[in-house]
């Protein structure tokens, strides 16, 4: 049984957990994640490691669907059922210059550990954030401590500029010049953010988040095509240079698992 150190609610849809995992702390790198069970019929939830120390990790999750919605109802000193770490390939930590981290809703979470590390690496590192509205931007505070900027665009332009995270990007590359961009959100997003570094010769890195089960490449849910070959997300990835990516067939096949899962929930619930 893994316990809850701590618990906090980071907006209406997000929470933070830390939990007591030591070996799973002591081993994890900048973009590896972790499977978690809430109860021993729970589901397998993967979950980047947003930071670790010698014992703790600390995760970040949205409340989607019916096993998001369970985690949430644990509290500090309750105990998860399972904690399987760390997983897939750690980031791929480029010799570069200077990052330009573009993060769109929860992805703020896998994009925070790779942003310290190059920071830590002595790169100079900037940041665009973006959200529905001004609640929906998270980790701010932390990301300020090691960025030189941070950049940010909301739905309702509640707080920074409004509209989309890629037209705030475009600026900065009209005035700035970047040698990588991070780009982690939403699938449009970040096939937008490649069509956009493409333009101004800026290479692009992003994390995948397809459906994933057993976390080992086994069950092939989370197959991507790239270049013609198939890869998968939790054995190859998560993170992947941008290049080649067929972000069209990952977003369709996204939208069915969605609209299952989104079935399954309502007949769990009773609905």
């Amino acid at each position: 049984m893994y316990k809850i150190i701590h618990k906090e609610i980071l907006n209406v849809d997000v929470e933070l957990m830390v939990l007591e995992a030591p070996l799973v702390a002591r081993n994890a790198k900048p973009g590896n994640f972790l499977i978690i069970r809430v109860d021993e019929v729970g589901e397998r939830i993967p979950l980047t490691i947003v930071e670790n120390d010698k014992k703790n990790v600390t995760i970040i999750y949205q409340k989607l669907g019916y096993s998001t919605k369970l985690l949430s109802q644990k509290e500090e000193g309750d105990s998860l059922f399972d904690v399987v770490g760390p997983l897939g390939q750690p980031s791929h930590i480029r010799d570069v210059k200077r990052v330009l981290g573009i993060a769109g809703g929860v992805g703020a979470a896998p994009l925070f550990p790779q942003l310290k590390e190059y920071a830590r690496r002595g790169v100079k590192v900037d940041l665009v954030i973006g959200g529905r509205t001004k609640e929906h931007l998270i980790l701010l505070e932390k990301y300020q401590e090691f960025c030189e900027k941070v950049y940010c665009a909301t739905d309702d332009g509640s707080f920074g500029t409004k509209g989309f995270v890629t037209q705030v990007a475009e600026v900065l590359y009209q005035n700035k010049e970047y040698d990588l961009s991070i780009a982690i959100g939403p699938l449009i997003m970040m096939k937008n953010c490649v069509i956009l570094n493409k333009k101004y010769n800026v290479l692009t890195d992003v994390s995948l988040n397809p459906i994933m089960i057993d976390g080992t490449g086994m069950c092939g849910n989370c197959r991507v095509t790239i270049n013609g070959e198939t890869k998968f997300a939790c054995v190859d990835g998560p993170d992947f240079p941008a290049e080649g990516i067929d972000f069209d067939e990952l977003i369709a096949r996204t939208k069915y698992y969605k609209e299952e899962e989104t079935h399954i929930c309502k007949m769990k619930l009773g609905k």
